[in-house]
């Protein structure tokens, strides 16, 4: 009798689990898009020496004012170091969320005052959308952050521009392979409006497709799949993959685990590549997710995201 129980129980939880989250209708991406975004302050992406290290500072923060003074582009921060005459520097840093100080000599090189640290104030890449939402013209794409080494950047805007896959690295064991993205024109077609570690969110032009609606958490099941991808020009492709693992209780962007099985695109790009984040994944004739990693030793093998993890953190 309490096996019964037990087993209802469980079943109960599955239910629960099921109707927690509402489907949407959205379409499904797959194309590629050019990324230009701007850090909220600049971030620090490599050091020159030890002497920084020694101070505190670290790969990934974020520099928000020197000397009081709020920093906006890597230019300011050259300024205010070759103004300083090698006069101690106090750096506000913004570190995982929180707001930290520290203080550095600039030292003199034969280039002139330099802190010992490489920053830059954007990032660009080529990255997948994932959906487009007709209702309210918002769409998400990558699957997964924008970092700068292990951390995730804050970012003051972005730009969405239109872009086509120019040729691709095939992968294989030990190296991921990637796509070359190339910009079809310099018109913005989308604004980026948040970066997040579930993926980046914001505004795009209207997407031609057909709708169709979210998978639950719980509908999702291993077997097969597919996964819509732009590996080559412009054109979006649907190739088949086999999900092998399902982990929902993973709050990352691990969800899937899968392998792709579609010999056109095994011959194409070796697998997964970087640049496929993004790629949307459909089962049963839903929308379950998004392409996010690729298995260094086995590109044909990778990690996907649940859609209704990506939408909660898109309307959050």
């Amino acid at each position: 009798m309490k096996h019964f129980y037990r087993m209802a129980a469980a079943g109960l939880l599955l239910l629960l689990l099921c109707f927690s989250a509402t489907a949407q209708r959205l379409i499904p991406g797959g194309n590629t898009i050019g990324l230009s975004l701007r850090t909220d302050g600049v971030a620090i992406v490599a050091f020159s020496g030890t002497v920084p290290q020694r101070a505190g500072l670290k790969q990934g923060d974020i520099i928000t004012t020197i000397n009081g003074q709020p920093i906006s582009d890597a230019q300011q921060v050259g300024a205010e170091v070759a103004a300083s005459q090698g006069a101690p520097l106090t750096l506000g840093i913004l570190r995982d969320g929180e707001e930290k100080a520290f203080t550095l000599s600039p030292l003199q090189t034969p280039d002139g005052w330099r802190l010992g640290i490489y920053v830059r104030d954007s990032v660009t890449g080529v990255g997948t959308v994932t959906y487009y939402d007709p209702d309210d013209g918002t769409f998400g794409a990558l699957g997964h952050g924008v970092n700068d080494g292990l951390t995730l950047l804050p970012i003051r805007n972005g730009s969405v521009l239109p872009s086509e896959v120019a040729s691709v690295s095939r992968g294989a064991a030990g190296s991921p392979g990637a796509l070359q993205g190339a910009l079809c024109g310099r018109s913005q077609c989308g604004e980026i409006l948040k970066n997040t570690p579930q993926g980046i969110f914001g505004t795009i032009e209207p997407s031609e497709g057909k709708a169709i609606e979210t998978a639950k958490n719980c509908e999702i099941h291993p077997g097969a799949a597919t996964i819509r991808a732009n590996v080559r020009g412009r054109q979006v492709e649907e190739f088949s993959v086999e999900i092998c693992a399902v982990y929902p209780n993973d709050r990352s962007d691990r969800n899937l685990l899968l392998k792709v099985t579609d010999p056109t695109l095994l011959s194409l790009t070796g697998g997964i590549v970087q640049g496929m984040s993004g790629s949307p994944i459909l089962q049963d004739g839903k929308l379950i997710g998004a392409v996010t990693h690729v298995l260094i030793d086995d590109p044909t093998e990778g990690y996907g995201i649940f859609i209704d993890n990506m939408l909660a953190a898109g309307s959050e």
